[in-house]
């Protein structure tokens, strides 16, 4: 039987790290003796199946201890910075000094502008959010960034007037067509998702305790379109769903950007214990990962961000908010949720190049699929590959179609996506079955870029 990491393994293998879907977790840094940023990068990286990260500042040095990860990072700008970001010049110059210098090796995917800014309620936050994020993606466009750092900013579900049930969602009045419907025009503009903090720990009751852990229950009726709800999540997901399907927008990804259980509360506190937190995320993961979707959008998976990685000490407000963490001070787990890789076995020595070691830049590199590649993940990487680049030579009638098949035709697809996007080792990755060598693979009349 497969354990849960290895099932979330096997997923992410089949899944190009650069699509956008995976397990993440966020990272802030509001506690005592905590690891350094490096440590805690290579920690995520060599030691875990997250395959993203959501950072909750954008501290420079932290920002660079990611480099050369290969972890898909999401960067959080402040709200206090929204005001200021309304100004183009001050954007352009947040960019150059928080994104350029470290975007060559640092999988940089996102800029968050601010968390939760609607909620705050500030006018002056809420009307600066989207022209604030319109020209943070302008700065992008104009050093050719903006293919691979997307913008967004991520809601509480308290910008929902009505969520229950699912169907009735809707965005609160005012905030809907003034400041979210034009939102909704610039993510879909800019391919980039609508992220949502989503937590059926706030939302539960004593009765519906196993719905919100996606424990077996009876589950709850949707009147309106007749369907059944089996845990807390996906009616929460749905309720942001059917809120934006009423402005027009039902092709914009959802991302979920927090959510998680608490491990420890106070004696007040209801529901908390960490039996239930590892039973809230261990089974989350599965579930977001399945493929199974959610009763109005099935059929998908989705990105994902547990809340949190650390125990945050320092945090104000009841016990729980402060004991969210999968992993204490000391990297060792909280719970075990399977999240933990296996111990991973020694590198087999080989021709092509291997990741640890840099390539010198004077030296010609080219994107490979690895050795005996599953034919269903080079089918994956081509249609990736190809939705973004120009893979006519592997057409038929193409210098590149012979020989057909999938590994040849991967290999081809693969580098130009590689060689178009800046030859970052990031965008050889692939889901793991991407590796950077230096052999020219060319042949023939078929010409693989440098």
């Amino acid at each position: 039987m497969l354990t849960l990491s290895s099932l979330l393994s096997l997923f992410l293998l089949f899944t190009p790290q650069v699509t956008g879907a995976g397990i993440g977790v966020n990272y802030g840094k509001m506690a005592t003796d905590l690891p350094s940023p490096f440590q805690v990068a290579q920690f995520l990286s060599q030691n875990t199946i997250f395959d993203r990260v959501k950072i909750l500042d954008s501290d420079p040095p932290t920002i660079e201890a990611f480099a050369n990860t290969r972890l898909a990072i999401d960067v959080t700008i402040s709200n206090d910075l929204i005001p200021n970001l309304i100004n183009i010049s001050f954007a352009k110059h947040w960019i150059r000094t928080n994104i350029i210098p470290y975007a060559s090796s640092t999988n940089i995917s996102r800029i968050l502008v601010g968390n939760e800014a609607i909620s705050t309620a500030n006018k002056t936050l809420v009307l600066g959010l989207v022209p604030a994020m319109q020209n943070l993606h302008t700065e992008l466009v104009s050093i050719s960034l903006h293919h691979r750092i997307k913008v967004s900013t991520a809601h509480s579900l308290g910008i929902l007037a009505a969520s229950i049930p699912p169907s009735a969602g809707k965005f609160k009045d005012g905030y809907d067509t003034e400041v979210i419907k034009p939102m909704l025009s610039f993510l879909k503009a800019t391919n980039s998702p609508f992220m949502v903090n989503a937590y059926p720990f706030f939302g539960f009751t004593i009765d519906t305790l196993d719905y919100a852990l996606f424990r077996l229950n009876n589950g709850v009726f949707d009147n309106e379109t007749g369907l059944v709800y089996t845990n807390m999540l996906d009616a929460q997901l749905d309720a942001v769903h059917s809120a934006m399907k009423r402005l027009g927008f039902t092709d914009i990804n959802i991302v979920i950007a927090q959510t998680g259980w608490p491990s420890v509360g106070g004696e007040s506190e209801v529901g908390v214990s960490m039996d239930f937190a590892r039973d809230y995320n261990k089974n989350l993961i599965r579930h977001v990962i399945s493929g199974i979707g959610t009763p109005l959008m099935s059929d998908r998976t989705f990105e994902t961000y547990i809340f949190e990685l650390f125990n945050e000490d320092l945090k104000p407000g009841p016990s729980s908010d402060r004991n969210f963490g999968l992993f204490h001070a000391d990297l060792t787990p909280v719970y075990d949720i399977g999240i933990l890789k296996p111990e991973a076995s020694q590198p087999v020595k080989s021709a092509v190049a291997n990741p640890a070691d840099p390539i010198p830049a004077n030296v010609k590199q080219w994107c490979i699929p690895k050795p005996n590649t599953d034919k269903m993940m080079l089918q994956g990487n081509i249609d990736f590959a190809c939705s973004e680049v120009n893979c006519h030579p592997i057409q038929p009638g193409g210098n590149c179609f012979n020989p057909e098949t999938l590994h040849a035709h991967a290999a081809y697809a693969m580098n130009e996506y590689f060689q178009f996007y800046g030859k970052n080792s990031f965008d050889c990755y692939f889901g793991g079955t991407g590796i950077v060598s230096t052999v020219d693979p060319s042949y023939g009349s078929c010409k693989f870029r440098s």
